[in-house]
């Protein structure tokens, strides 16, 4: 890979990892339901995709199994996502979403059928273990319900991973948008009733749909093609790290003692997997 390119592939995840992890604080602030906000962030982010993929030609998804299960779950991890962040603490929402790669361990040894490797069910314990912290957490009723939304937002996040895996690099890109116009389908007829057109949420909504998810996945999308595994496993992991400090700044929202360890104790699990799986050739995401 040539010096420019891979350093322009590397600002761009580092780009992509502060855009994911405006998430946090732009869902926080909206005064919209979470399913207004998944579904009208979709339809934006569908939209800037598909004039960008447009360019090169038409859509050409393959409806194959693989595809179909990629886009279920993606709509499945950004509406429980958007819906967590807006029930628990941002940091608990981002922290225990990140679990995913654990359960893309655990669902592809079930089955594929493959023996976990050693540190593989170490990891798997770490991050369980720090998933009980989360949960031991003296939490409000709505707060633990948020926790267990960003629980079932990383196992489809997990899906979207091992069905993208199933696809070997055939029409991702298409799955991504297809999850994205899904989502919008399925979500804005139930967002309920809007308030009156307003830049404080307007201007919020749009740099969610257009940079956060929309430029964000385009950028992601080409710069892996430029970096290393292991760069892209370091440099992504800015977003569950920056995602509650901009909350925390803006709003006051502060994670306690226990979501911070248990916090830590699943970002570290997983980064050395990531890193371990990095020096074998394997990239996570």
């Amino acid at each position: 890979m040539s010096d420019s390119r891979h350093a322009a592939a590397v600002v761009a995840l580092g780009v992509c990892a502060l855009l994911w992890s405006s998430g946090g604080l732009l869902i926080k602030l909206l005064p919209l339901s979470p399913l207004a906000i998944a579904g009208m962030r979709s339809a934006i982010a569908a939209c800037v995709m598909y004039l960008w993929v447009r360019r090169k030609g038409p859509m050409k998804p393959v409806w194959t199994r693989a595809q179909f299960g990629s886009i279920i779950s993606y709509m499945f991890t950004v509406v429980l996502f958007v819906w967590a962040t807006k029930q628990t603490t941002a940091a608990n929402a981002i922290l225990l979403q990140y679990t995913a790669p654990v359960w893309v361990a655990l669902f592809s040894a079930a089955i594929t059928k493959e023996r976990l490797q050693k540190l593989d069910v170490i990891v798997v314990l770490c991050v369980m273990l720090g998933m009980v912290v989360f949960f031991l957490d003296a939490l409000t009723p709505g707060a633990m319900f948020g926790n267990a939304l960003a629980v079932a937002s990383g196992i489809a996040f997990a899906g979207v991973a091992l069905f993208m895996r199933a696809q070997k690099g055939t029409s991702t890109t298409e799955s991504i948008i297809l999850g994205n116009m899904l989502t919008a389908v399925v979500c804005i007829p139930f967002a309920g009733s809007l308030p009156d057109a307003s830049l404080d949420w307007i201007v919020p909504l749009l740099v969610l749909g257009i940079l956060q998810l929309g430029a964000s996945y385009l950028l992601y999308s080409w710069a892996l093609g430029h970096v290393t595994a292991l760069e892209a496993v370091l440099i992504t992991v800015l977003e569950p790290l920056l995602n509650p400090v901009w909350v925390g700044l803006a709003l006051g929202e502060m994670p306690s003692t226990t979501a911070i360890i248990g916090g830590c104790l699943v970002v570290a699990a997983v980064v050395v997997r990531g890193l371990v799986g990095s020096s074998h050739g394997t990239a996570r995401r």
